[in-house]
């Protein structure tokens, strides 16, 4: 039996009701929006409305809608910060994690949100990471991003980079090399090789450009070491993610959100998937945001949504075959 997938539809102001229209079929969020969308757009895609995912019929050419009615269609403003918008992406990505957590869906496929929008609301996530975790009540979750063979984990995501800094720490390095650890071996990786990126140029070379490797991420590779985990580095982040792109190196622990990006997108900017370790659910994104100078204008490319479906497809096949 082929995985049910939920797609969250993201920020309605911004290019997601656009790629889930060009991508897919089962979508909760709003069928007002979807239709608005599918009007302005001329996709002229069927719908059919439902309360639930179990009424979904989920026949090839049709869009299954599952609308909370959150979303006033008469008021929507495309490529706009919208607090409301914020709070309905907001919900429908909890909505999506309790039907993932109670079965209804097998894994959960995100378009973006706007952080802005969100923090608008009122919500303090950085993103769907943090809602996911909260919903969940993960103690230990983090985001990688997987293009290819590469695949690559943030130690920090949405922070301002002094904040970044201080949190290359002994523990929260530990911390993530163990679920970066975890996560692989679900891959089907039994030794996975994890290279822990330099924070400062050079690694900061035994001191003298920082501390933070001397203090953080050296004795974290050590612990790693300690229990057997197959960590190495600190490697300068100059060459880390072409080693591991030439397959020296099973995953790369970056220290913070640019690093990591700047990285993946210049190797594989429109396939990146980011993927949530450390979840009871499964959960894939694009590795894109809501691009709002191109939101309405029927340009947007659903390649990495494509991506991100088929990713999230054949991890929740390898779910139920009971290899993770």
């Amino acid at each position: 039996m082929k995985p049910i997938l939920g797609i969250t539809m993201g920020d309605a102001a911004g290019i997601g009701p656009e790629i889930v229209l060009k991508s897919f079929r089962n979508h909760p969020g709003s069928a007002g929006v979807m239709k608005f969308y599918d009007q302005q757009l001329g996709t002229k895609m069927p719908m059919h409305l439902v309360a639930s995912a179990q009424e979904a019929d989920y026949h090839g050419g049709t869009l299954d809608v599952l609308d909370l009615g959150l979303v006033d269609v008469s008021k929507l403003k495309i490529a706009v910060v919208d607090a409301e918008l914020g709070r309905a992406a907001v919900i429908y990505t909890q909505e999506a994690g309790r039907m993932a957590m109670e079965g209804a869906i097998d894994a959960i496929v995100s378009a973006p949100l706007n952080k802005e929008a969100m923090r608008a609301a009122g919500y303090p996530f950085e993103g769907a990471t943090q809602i996911l975790g909260e919903l969940t009540q993960s103690k230990r979750f983090g985001m990688i991003l997987i293009f290819g063979q590469l695949r690559v984990m943030m130690l920090t995501t949405h922070v301002a980079l002094r904040q970044a800094c201080d949190a290359v720490t002994r523990e929260n390095v530990l911390s993530m090399i163990e679920l970066a650890h975890e996560s692989l071996k679900t891959f089907g990786i039994p030794q996975p090789r994890i290279a822990v990126a330099g924070l400062n140029p050079h690694s900061g070379e035994g001191g003298l450009f920082g501390t933070e490797e001397q203090n953080g991420s050296i004795p974290a590779i050590n612990d790693a070491k300690a229990k057997g985990i197959n960590a190495v580095g600190p490697v300068p982040a100059d060459v880390v993610f072409l080693k591991a792109r030439d397959g020296q190196y099973d995953l790369v622990l970056a220290m913070y959100h640019d690093q990591a990006n700047m990285a993946s997108k210049l190797l594989g900017f429109g396939e990146v998937v980011t993927l949530l370790a450390g979840l009871p659910i499964i959960r894939t994104s694009v590795g894109h945001g809501t691009a709002f100078d191109i939101a309405g204008k029927g340009i947007a490319n659903e390649l990495n949504l494509v991506c991100a479906i088929t990713s999230a497809a054949d991890f929740a096949t390898l779910k139920k075959a009971g290899k993770p």
